[in-house]
């Protein structure tokens, strides 16, 4: 089959080219900024995915895409609120129209758990409402929104992935858990913690992220109708966890230090049954250790 991966640049989107060709699938990797070449792509294309024109040469015989394309940073959506909206919701609307006129008719969409926001009720499961915490998580609930009133008007088949939080391998987002565990322990610098570091969340390795938009593309589903599924591990570890998995795998302590509580949910883990049983997908890889042990490995000075 062949599939058009928009942000293919990305860290997922790099992982899901990967995944896809490695399954023997011609893929075409579409990219906002050109920056190296992405291992497994028969073809790249350079595009806004605001521009539909642009989107036009790229979805040429394109029988499924995989839309990985958007801003992705919460934190940074609070003072962006309109541009996340412009591009993750306005992007998922101008790619589905040249979708619709390329006559491609299967849609493979990432999408976050964030929009569950905090609920009481964990592991969180698809039939729980949407509250969106942040602008990134709205932004990606209106895509959602968007696709499946078009899935309706024109028999599209689209899948709506709600990814948790990936991991592992080389995550160019300093900013995640992770890296900075990693970074503390491999330059000796002290790790600042909000509170006691018992805060649980939700981490998915990148390769089974990955296997899950395959499982997706190649999951039989008639036009008209939007599936979704919780993709996480279904397990959850806290940030001390982290720092521990990160001992272990380096050799090297981590120094913690201990900052006032930040207001934040205690427990946030996915129920990805559905995923399971539906696509025969399965997170084989997202155990905490394995995760940071292939993060350091990845990303560790020679």
């Amino acid at each position: 089959m062949r599939v058009l991966v928009t942000g293919a640049g990305g860290y997922v989107g790099r992982a899901v080219v990967s995944a896809l060709s490695t399954a023997g699938h011609e893929v075409a990797a579409l990219v906002h900024h050109p920056d190296g070449e992405i291992p497994g792509a028969a073809a790249e294309y350079v595009a806004d995915i605001g521009a539909a024109r642009e989107l036009d040469r790229a979805l040429r015989g394109a029988e499924a895409v995989c839309h990985l394309a958007g801003l992705t940073r919460a934190r940074d959506s609070w003072t962006e609120a309109a541009r996340y909206f412009e591009v993750n919701a306005g992007g998922t609307a101008t790619l589905l129209r040249a979708m619709e006129a390329a006559g491609v008719g299967r849609l493979v969409f990432a999408s976050t758990g964030a929009i569950y926001g905090s609920p009481d009720r964990q592991p969180m499961g698809e039939e729980l409402p949407d509250d969106p915490p942040h602008p990134y998580a709205a932004s990606k609930a209106a895509a959602e929104a968007v696709i499946g009133w078009q899935a309706r008007t024109v028999s599209l088949a689209a899948t709506v992935l709600r990814l948790f939080n990936a991991a592992g391998g080389i995550d160019p987002d300093s900013t995640r858990i992770v890296p900075r565990v990693l970074a503390a322990a491999g330059g000796g610098t002290p790790l600042e913690v909000n509170g006691d570091g018992s805060a649980v969340r939700d981490y998915l390795h990148i390769a089974d992220a990955a296997d899950a938009f395959l499982a997706a593309v190649e999951h039989r589903q008639r036009g008209g109708t939007v599936e979704r599924y919780n993709i996480g591990s279904g397990h959850g570890a806290s940030v001390l966890d982290v720092v521990a998995a990160a001992e272990q795998a380096t050799g090297k302590h981590v120094q913690v230090v201990h900052k006032p509580a930040a207001a934040e949910s205690q427990r946030l883990v996915c129920d990805p049954a559905r995923a399971l049983a539906e696509l025969g997908w399965k997170p084989r890889r997202s155990s905490l250790e394995v995760i940071v042990a292939d993060a350091w490995t990845a990303t560790a000075p020679a």
